[in-house]
């Protein structure tokens, strides 16, 4: 099958960069999403300012550092180890401690540590939750659907995920309910993201590979050029988004 030039040229460019920490800078003005109904800042900025800390899944390190400095100790997680030592670099000049997890259900802390943990877009083990949030804790998670984006699956003929297919607020909130917790508020949104050129969505699968698992840039070429074909008539390619956050106490 015979290709353009400019789709060619977007895939070798798409292929040839590199993604660390969780810095989507390469995709600035090629990908755009729908604001959320909320504000993820917001709703943490007061549990930022307790006296033990937890943020979740911390990345790079990139929000986190955003809101220094801190009132309390703060502590952050990360199961991606290459962004393990980003994260450190970028937070330890504000005294956090970051620790590597592998397992959701063994966390490095002991049992009551923390006055408020805060994650977005995490996993997370319920009980381990409740076992290290002392007693009135708060909990609050920024979460990704199982309909995220659900559309590039079906364009490039790939089922989605089953691991997070099921995955939505109700479900979040029975299984905290189960483990103690009382929820305080939630809401969730389905927001319109738009991939403006075919390379920004192969950075974007190459960056989130749970998204389509199964996807290859050598096996979809035909998949992607016809996501390609419609941008050029569109002018972009447009997914919906699945978002949800709550906030529990212990």
């Amino acid at each position: 099958m015979a290709y353009s030039k400019t789709f060619l040229e977007q895939v070798e460019t798409a292929m040839k960069q590199s993604f660390s920490g969780w810095n989507f800078e390469q995709l600035r003005g090629r990908v755009k999403e729908e604001e959320l109904d909320w504000s993820y800042r917001d709703w943490v900025k007061e549990s930022l300012k307790q006296r033990t800390v937890l943020d979740m899944g911390t990345g790079g390190g990139e929000f986190l550092s955003s809101c220094a400095p801190f009132q309390g100790k703060v502590y952050a997680t990360e199961g991606y180890e290459p962004n393990v030592e980003i994260a450190q670099k970028a937070l330890a000049p504000f005294g956090v401690c970051v620790r590597y997890i592998e397992d959701d259900d063994y966390l490095p802390f002991s049992d009551g540590a923390f006055d408020s943990i805060i994650n977005r877009h995490e996993s997370y083990s319920e009980r381990e939750l409740a076992r290290i949030l002392k007693p009135g804790g708060t909990f609050i998670t920024q979460q990704v659907g199982g309909d995220d984006c659900k559309e590039i699956n079906d364009a490039l003929s790939l089922p989605l995920n089953t691991e997070f297919a099921d995955w939505k607020l109700e479900v979040a909130v029975d299984r905290l309910v189960a483990h103690g917790f009382s929820i305080e508020a939630k809401t969730k949104a389905f927001p319109k993201q738009r991939f403006f050129d075919i390379g920004a969505l192969i950075y974007y699968l190459r960056a989130i590979p749970w998204q389509a698992p199964g996807f290859s840039v050598e096996r979809h070429m035909p998949q992607l050029d016809h996501i390609a074909q419609e941008i050029k008539k569109n002018g972009y390619f447009e997914t919906t988004q699945h978002r949800f956050i709550l906030k529990a106490r212990k």
